[in-house]
Order: C-alpha cells, then structure tokens, then sequence
C-alpha cells in the first residue's frame, strides 16, 4: 500500500513539473529511454545537464562582470545552455534564456542582468524540483513505462 502511495505522490510531483511548464515533452522522451539495463536515465541525464549548465552560468556571471561585455562570448555560452535544456526538457530555463538571448540584441546591460537573474532562477527552480522527485522516485522503485503528463 506505501509504495501505490508513494506512486501516486511521484504522479503528483512529476504532473506539477508540466503543469508549471517548468518541463516539456522532451523530458517525456528522456524518461521513455529508460529500461531494466538503465533504470535511472533520466536522473544520470539530468545530473550531467546540471553539472553542465552550472558551468555555463558562471561563465555567463563572469563574462557580465568585465565590461566591456563580448556579446558574441555570451551568445555562445547561451546558445550552448539553450540547446543542452531543450534536449532535456528544461522549458522554463530554455524560454528564459531565449528571453535573454534577445535581450542581449538590445545592448541594453542592465535589461541582460535582470534577465539573466531570471535564467538562474529558472535553473535553481528546476532543480529544486527535480531532486526531491527523483529521490521519491527512487524510494517508490521501478515502475511501468514513462506516462505523458495529463
């Protein structure tokens, strides 16, 4: 009975993670990679995307501390950071960084630091979210195959 419990919370959680936007499909593909051989995809998948972006952040933070800022260096850091999130469903950090890459068209340095703030929070809300689901996920076990979300 715990573990159809524990189930249902996982539902709940990972539902609340479509429903803010905060994931997209393309999460559902990852998680649908997952088999007997290789039951925690997602999570590895989302690790090495966290530990990846995480750099890419502090270049970002770094490259806005030196003016004059090389708009060309941090497109490139953002375009890397909005190709690794659309591959892993990361909607709220791709639509944020896309906001930024925008932004930065404009030259408009304080309009990029605003939004950029906004990028680390999608990234530090995305996390935060994500830890403590595929902790319960893990303590509910294996399961069926990937759902799409409601």
């Amino acid at each position: 009975m715990e573990g159809n419990s524990l189930r249902e919370q996982v539902a709940a959680m990972r539902q609340s993670l479509f429903d803010e936007e905060i994931l997209d499909k393309q999460f559902v593909q990852m998680e649908e990679l997952e088999d007997v051989h290789n039951p925690n995809f997602a999570e590895e998948l989302m690790t090495l995307y966290f530990r990846d972006s995480s750099k890419l952040l502090v270049s970002v933070e770094k490259a806005l501390e030196r003016p004059p800022y090389d708009a060309n260096k941090l497109d490139k850091f953002l375009h890397q950071l909005k190709g690794s999130s659309a591959s892993v469903g990361a909607n709220k950090v791709w639509i944020e960084t896309n906001k930024m890459r925008e932004t930065l068209k404009a030259e408009d340095v304080e309009r990029i630091k605003s939004q950029f703030q906004l990028v680390k929070r999608a990234h530090k809300t995305l996390k935060g979210k994500l830890e403590p689901y595929f902790h319960l996920l893990r303590q509910a076990g294996p399961a069926d195959a990937a759902q799409p979300p409601e």
